[in-house]
């Protein structure tokens, strides 16, 4: 419906703040939003990142929509975004079929909060077959940020299709803790067989 187009145009857009406003609008209108207006508001919170827009959407979600995994996904992303780890942990407990995108948000909101041995501990939780791309590039994250080179070796020795993706993040986990031969490795290695690539530089 146009609701739902217009906060999915404006929070593309960068403009998250106007979705609040169609949000207030709807309820004087008695407008109750679906599923994926929801999934849009809770996406604008996450890019505001300010705790109250986040507490005061999330007070409003009907609990028939709360259970819906993409919602309570989304609130793991939302909560892990603007700081409230505890309340990411609370809706990460309640997912009963835990998919790739629950893990991955929950262990991006651990990093984002500084707690890389607790993203690790759930990467290693996560079950092989949920395990992609995007949650090892997220764990490899949490760990280069939280200063534990130990674990993030571990885990991308323990990968077996190393993109450049993957590479790129792990040679700027080396490069933070000032292990700069292993990393400038790294980067000869994957040049070996692959086309030299800019952002492993940068």
């Amino acid at each position: 419906n146009i609701y739902g187009a217009l906060m999915n145009g404006y929070n593309l857009n960068g403009e998250s703040w106007k979705c609040f406003k169609i949000f207030e609008e709807m309820k004087e209108k008695d407008i109750i939003p679906d599923e994926i207006e929801w999934n849009i508001l809770v996406g604008a919170c996450s890019k505001s990142g300010m705790l109250h827009h986040c507490q005061y959407i999330a007070n409003q979600i009907p609990l028939n929509i709360q259970n819906k995994i993409r919602i309570q996904n989304a609130l793991i992303d939302m909560w892990g975004k603007c700081g409230s780890i505890e309340n990411a942990k609370n809706v990460f407990n309640l997912v009963i079929d835990r998919d790739t995108i629950t893990y991955t948000a929950m262990i991006n909101a651990f990093g984002l909060n500084g707690m890389g041995s607790q993203a690790a501990e759930l990467y290693r939780e996560m079950p092989n077959n949920l395990r992609d791309h995007v949650s090892q590039i997220c764990v490899l994250n949490a760990c280069s940020h939280a200063g534990l080179l130990h674990e993030a070796r571990t885990i991308f020795n323990e990968i077996s299709l190393k993109t450049e993706s993957i590479i790129t993040t792990m040679v700027d986990c080396l490069s933070r803790l000032f292990m700069f031969d292993e990393a400038q490795k790294l980067i000869e290695d994957y040049e070996k067989t692959n086309t030299p690539s800019i952002v492993m530089y940068s």
